[in-house]
């Protein structure tokens, strides 16, 4: 027997398998090779716009100044 968790669970594998097949039989295969480049292309510009952003803040620290630690007389 299996508890409710457990068939629950179940019928959510089994529900979302049939929905992608659904999906793979109205739109092809190139849909998901597509929606997979364009996530991929993302991807690539955030690390981009990352990088870039960070390259304007040379020489900062990433964290900043500890506002609550003594002032250092060096």
């Amino acid at each position: 027997m299996m508890t409710v968790r457990e068939a629950g669970r179940l019928g959510g594998l089994i529900g979302g398998r049939k929905g992608g097949l659904a999906v793979k039989a109205e739109r092809g295969v190139e849909f998901y090779q597509e929606i997979g480049r364009l996530g991929g292309q993302r991807v690539r510009d955030l690390i981009a716009a990352g990088r870039k952003a960070e390259g304007s803040r040379r020489g900062t620290s990433r964290r900043g100044r500890n506002k609550f630690a003594p002032e250092r007389g060096v």
